[in-house]
């Protein structure tokens, strides 16, 4: 069993006027490498603030978080940016596509920003919208897919780098029931084709028994784990 990542005592406090809010406090956990996990939580339990602190994207108050057993709280922001390029996808609840482009000019621009080698690109953009299953709609702009349609189109830019982990923040939220079960079995079997560790927040309980792993948040701290 090897963990792609573990946290050591996380807290993170903010400052709200003259008070301290502590969103996260003391969260040790670990993630499996080619496993599907869900950080389950209702609204302000710290899930969000947690992945942001395990994407690099923010350092927490105190505490250690270990991507490969190396401490990425300790790292330079530049390096964190290197690590995000390389190693870890994204995909938000408002998939976050530019309007003007279409599905496989949204995925190939991720690759841009991630720096991936230009004569690979039209190759992993490919790659990528077949396992999402939208290699007959790849011309379309956002304004001509469903919701489901363009969520998987955030899918594919996160995965076409072929990164080691993928962070899905509530990305279920803006769809309905039957269109959110069909994006986190996709996910699924993204993580049992393609071997992807992925990480997904979620207040949704229909979608619990697909993951792999359940951590339950509760007032920035864990309280449940299966």
């Amino acid at each position: 069993m090897k963990y792609i990542y573990e946290t050591k005592d996380i807290c993170r406090d903010f400052i709200q006027g003259r008070q301290t809010v502590h969103a996260l406090k003391n969260i040790n956990i670990k993630i499996e490498e080619g496993t599907f996990t869900i950080l389950k939580g209702t609204s302000g339990s710290g899930k969000t603030t947690l992945m942001n602190i395990l994407g690099g994207l923010d350092r927490p108050t105190s505490g250690k978080v270990l991507f490969d057993n190396v401490d990425i709280t300790e790292m330079s922001d530049f390096d964190r940016d290197m690590l995000r390029r390389k190693n870890i996808g994204f995909v938000f609840q408002s998939v976050a596509l530019i309007s003007v482009m279409d599905a496989y000019e949204n995925v190939e621009f991720g690759l841009r920003v991630s720096g991936a080698n230009r004569k690979e690109w039209k190759q992993m953009v490919g790659n990528s919208l077949v396992r999402v299953g939208l290699e007959k709609r790849m011309h379309h702009k956002p304004f001509q897919l469903s919701g489901g349609e363009q969520q998987r189109v955030a899918i594919a830019r996160a995965i076409a780098n072929k990164p080691r982990i993928v962070f899905a923040d509530e990305p279920t939220a803006e769809l309905d029931t039957h269109l959110g079960l069909k994006i986190v079995k996709l996910f699924k079997q993204l993580v049992n084709d393609a071997g992807l560790t992925i990480l997904m927040t979620t207040h949704d309980p229909s979608m619990i028994e697909i993951a792999d792993h359940v951590i339950s948040l509760e007032d920035g701290e864990v309280i449940d784990e299966r």
